[in-house]
């Protein structure tokens, strides 16, 4: 069902930019102001800055203009409003009091873009740019990300393999999760388990059984391809002749020879 959501989301956004720009090619060919955004959503991470861009064609003094932000999915909707030359808060959407700005020094030069500070999951959404004075407005999608580097752990081992662990928590949207060995191929795994949790962030887990060789290096992949991130952590697991060399008694006596050489080189005196 939210695969489905997210579908016709998309379908839809992509609608309307497409009568958006045979508007725009209208209002070109009769030489009116136009107001233009990127055709490509804008993707940022949780807890940075972005800028949603919108640019006045041809360029303009929007100083003096109102200019309007809003969310045709809140209410109130309004995410920043700009009239007078400053900025009106009485029907700014809660959570974004304190988090939305233009720059006025942009605005002489027709750039009304707005930049959202400390990005949270519920700003991703589509946004309406409207300036009333041209009689026109613009709609831009943003996509929100959240990431983490996973952790991965020996759950348990025997003489010829070991059974390694991966989790991550933290991701947003949901993630997946990938086993690969040092060359870079795929390892056959069983499922991930994905959980959303009560903050809408996800936390992906997945075991694999890797076999003990001379080398091998294992990666843990996390990665959300709609925000192009990903992380990834290796380990190295030892092969069966160094385990079974480390359990020889002579191996042994010998690391404890070094040890006994490298304190008396440490103390002439002694």
């Amino acid at each position: 069902m939210h695969l489905w959501r997210y579908k016709l989301s998309l379908r839809g956004y992509r609608a309307m930019i497409l009568q958006h720009m045979i508007f725009c090619l209208l209002l070109i060919h009769r030489g009116r102001p136009l107001i233009v955004v990127p055709l490509r959503a804008v993707v940022a991470t949780v807890g940075e800055e972005v800028v949603l861009p919108c640019h006045v064609k041809p360029e303009m003094n929007a100083n003096g203009m109102r200019l309007e932000w809003a969310r045709p999915d809140l209410t109130p909707g309004f995410v920043y409003e700009w009239a007078d030359e400053k900025e009106h808060v009485v029907n700014k959407q809660p959570s974004y009091r304190g988090r939305t700005s233009v720059v006025k020094e942009k605005l002489e030069h027709g750039d009304i873009s707005l930049k959202i500070s400390n990005v949270t999951i519920s700003d991703e959404g589509i946004y309406r740019c409207l300036v009333p004075q041209v009689g026109q407005e613009a709609f831009i999608k943003l996509i929100v990300g959240a990431v983490s580097f996973p952790k991965v752990t020996v759950i348990s081992k025997t003489s010829s393999r070991v059974v390694l662990q991966c989790e991550s928590a933290g991701w947003y949207p949901e993630p997946e999760l990938l086993w690969l060995d040092g060359e870079g191929n795929l390892l056959s795994a069983g499922p991930a388990e994905t959980l959303r949790g009560p903050d809408d962030l996800y936390t992906v887990s997945s075991r694999v059984t890797v076999e003990k060789r001379h080398s091998n290096n294992i990666t843990c992949r996390v990665q959300q391809r709609n925000t192009n991130q990903s992380r990834e952590t290796h380990i190295h697991v030892p092969g069966r002749f160094h385990d079974e060399m480390l359990h020889m008694p002579y191996v042994k006596l010998l690391w404890f020879l070094i040890m006994l050489h490298d304190i008396f080189q440490s103390r002439p005196g002694l």
